[in-house]
């Protein structure tokens, strides 16, 4: 469970889905994200970098952050199909995933590239949401904290601050499957990064929020955002519907 100083973050991760007819659902998060939700949990959507530019628009006032799934480390230059950091505040982008499983497998991004992204996110300005996590082979070779261990001492920059950094737990092995860690698993892991993150940067360590993603739905977001040190959740698939995503936003308001 969420320290008391530390309001739940529920994120929204679409990744390569949505179209300009998903509009909709977004409203109707954005629509529901008043009142008394909004005084204790933060909301943040990332849609693909077609729809970025509309979200952000369309949350300005509301409260509800908008950002990317991905960035280049650098402000501008040579590097077609990128977006910085800077274009990504340019158009309204609050924040930015740096480090997903996805990327680290599909496209070969090391520590020491995901460091170099979040870097250029804080130099943006924008929120960091640095993901970390262990394989199935992994976890079963008993090497889960380990890896994760890694994984924040190479990624994580050494001006990170409660305030511009976010860390998203996700067992790979967990991300579109169905399969979730149990909650004692979940609870290890989230009590390692906090004292991990306390042995690095102090009592701003203890600041920063901790997601866990992998497989967060409306069925489990109860039990594992109830686990200590578990401060929201970073939702796939379930994010696309309005109704599941803000079942899981009560969820952590609980």
């Amino acid at each position: 469970m969420s320290d008391a100083a530390r309001k739940p973050l529920v994120a929204g991760n679409w990744k390569m889905n949505g179209l300009s007819a998903s509009a909709p659902e977004f409203v109707r998060i954005v629509g529901a994200y008043q009142g008394a939700l909004k005084e204790v949990v933060d909301l943040a959507v990332f849609p693909p970098a077609t729809l970025l530019t509309s979200f952000a628009t369309a949350t300005r006032g509301v409260g509800v952050l908008v950002g990317a799934q991905d960035c280049h480390p650098e402000a501008s230059g040579a590097h077609t199909g990128d977006i910085s950091p800077e274009m990504i505040a340019d158009v309204g982008g609050k924040a930015v995933i740096v480090g997903h499983s996805e990327r680290r497998a599909d496209h070969g991004e090391t520590d020491a590239i995901v460091r170099a992204k979040a870097e250029g996110a804080l130099r943006a300005r924008l929120l960091a949401v640095i993901c970390v996590g262990e394989t199935r082979e992994e976890r079963d070779g008993g090497k889960a904290l380990d890896v994760v261990g890694t994984q924040l001492a190479g990624s994580l920059p050494e001006a990170a601050t409660a305030a511009t950094v976010v860390v998203a737990y996700e067992p790979v092995w967990a991300i579109g499957t169905g399969l979730t860690p149990t909650v004692d698993d979940v609870a290890e892991m989230h009590g390692f990064i906090r004292a991990r993150l306390s042995a690095r940067f102090g009592p701003e360590g203890a600041k920063i929020r901790i997601l866990y993603g992998g497989s967060v739905k409306p069925s489990n977001a109860a039990e594992l955002l109830a686990a200590a040190d578990v401060d929201g959740a970073l939702v796939g698939g379930a994010s696309l519907k309005a109704d599941d995503f803000l079942a899981i936003a009560r969820a952590a308001a609980r």
